[in-house]
């Protein structure tokens, strides 16, 4: 447990993180912290989205599960030294990717978070 974090905070996080979202039409994103190259990887990932509100894989039209063995193909991939770089391009020369604010807010943040481990030398773990 994060030792910088109330009780109630802690809860209050866990239970956003766990609320129903709507999902952005044009994609999602995978973050990932290079430690070799000392980047941040941003992968975009197509998807289309079913009545229920669930992502499907645009090949298959299967639901795309989180755990799922099945790698999928990224639509694009980015690469930056920080949240900043890669956040100013892909809401200024690449704003075709998010259509949601709550898409681009949730990406600040986990974009930000990645640079911070980056830096710190710690696991990246996205929300």
């Amino acid at each position: 447990m994060d030792s910088s974090k109330s009780f109630d905070e802690i809860n209050i996080d866990d239970n956003l993180s766990n609320r129903y979202i709507d999902l952005d039409p044009n994609g999602y994103f995978i973050i990932k912290v290079d430690f070799v190259e000392n980047k941040i990887i941003l992968e975009h990932y197509l998807n289309n989205i079913n009545d229920d509100g669930y992502a499907l894989d645009p090949e298959t039209n299967e639901p795309i599960k989180c755990d799922s063995e099945n790698k999928r193909v990224s639509n694009e991939v980015f690469e930056g030294i920080s949240a900043k770089q890669l956040g100013i391009f892909i809401t200024e020369e690449r704003n075709d990717l998010i259509t949601r604010f709550d898409h681009a807010l949730y990406l600040g943040r986990e974009l930000q978070k990645a640079e911070e481990c980056l830096y710190k030398r710690l696991p990246y773990i996205q929300d």
